[in-house]
């Protein structure tokens, strides 16, 4: 595969901005850099972000804090069991003074979309979503309506333990480019969070970037070389969970097309125009912990996701 030319002006802009929208959204978020960083990934890959976590840890603030440090509009929707689709989408109303119907925007149409609590809306809800994360626009009887450019969808999840919760199905759950963990904050983070970290600062945080510098950057994303080599050892990854006996559903093709975009996000934010074998193994965990399946007799010995891709990282040798 011949490299694609990403001029170094365009790696040392993105480096930069994306250093500038994280410093910015450090005012209100304690000790999550790691966290934000892969986000950031994820948005300029045009993937979305699935968080996992219990309440109150920030997955709502981290949300907001993003569309607001990169200038772009921010819906939020509560999901709940009783959404309906149009409750996402929108729906045609009846305007009485016209005699005609207008078509009336449901809250889907953002540059960032926080869907809150994703798993506590029905199944026809949860699929309102699908249309919109994978192609970029909705259709209501009939008519196609494009989303805004760029489009962001961050559901936050609860854990599956927890009551009232329905289960992602996997064509659903493979829509997202990430599944990130939330996890507690340490005792000198928590600490910052009582002294006025949170939402409280929101209003201090800034716009240091703008959609029309986003949609440059995740033009200059497609460029990123990738070598014939790397995008083997892509390959070898996500058969490599395939061939595995403890696991029941093995890493798709989308899977391995998400993770080579995801390592040229990644690539271009740590200053270079090519991706390494590093920005591979930097992101496999998030782009397959929730696409894979262990077989049930796996998970009574205690195995988890994340140790089965350890061990098929520690297998697969880069090419």
């Amino acid at each position: 595969m011949e490299p694609q030319k990403t001029d170094s002006d365009g790696v040392r802009m993105s480096r930069a901005l994306v250093q500038r929208m994280l410093d910015e959204l450090e005012k209100a978020i304690a000790g999550k850099r790691s966290l934000l960083e892969n986000i950031i990934v994820a948005f300029l890959a045009r993937g979305h972000v699935l968080l996992e976590g219990p309440p109150g840890l920030g997955k709502t603030l981290i949300a907001r804090s993003l569309a607001k440090v990169s200038g772009c509009t921010f819906k939020r929707i509560q999901c709940t069991p009783d959404m309906l689709p149009s409750d996402i989408i929108g729906s045609y109303v009846y305007v009485s003074q016209t005699g005609s119907f207008k078509f009336r925007k449901g809250p889907i149409f953002a540059n960032v979309v926080l869907a809150d609590e994703i798993n506590r809306a029905p199944p026809k809800s949860q699929a309102a979503f699908l249309e919109a994360m994978q192609e970029r626009q909705v259709t209501v009887d009939g008519t196609l309506h494009l989303l805004p450019d760029p489009f962001f969808v961050i559901a936050t999840m609860n854990p599956l333990e927890m009551t009232g919760v329905y289960p992602l199905p996997e064509a659903q759950i493979d829509r997202f480019l990430f599944k990130l963990v939330v996890d507690y904050p340490s005792e000198e983070e928590e600490l910052e969070i009582i002294y006025g970290k949170g939402f409280e600062r929101l209003d201090e945080i800034e716009a240091v970037a703008s959609p029309d510098e986003i949609r440059a950057v995740q033009q200059l994303v497609d460029k990123v070389y990738l070598d014939d080599k790397v995008a083997g050892y892509i390959l070898d990854l996500t058969r490599g969970t395939r061939n595995s006996d403890i696991i029941v559903l093995g890493a798709s093709s989308r899977a391995a097309v998400s993770l080579a975009k995801a390592a040229k996000a990644r690539a271009l934010i740590y200053g270079r125009n090519y991706v390494i074998p590093d920005d591979v193994k930097a992101l496999v965990i998030p782009t397959l912990r929730h696409r894979l399946r262990l077989r049930p007799e796996a998970e009574l010995e205690g195995l988890s996701i994340e140790d089965v891709i350890r061990s098929v990282l520690r297998t697969v040798k880069v090419r």
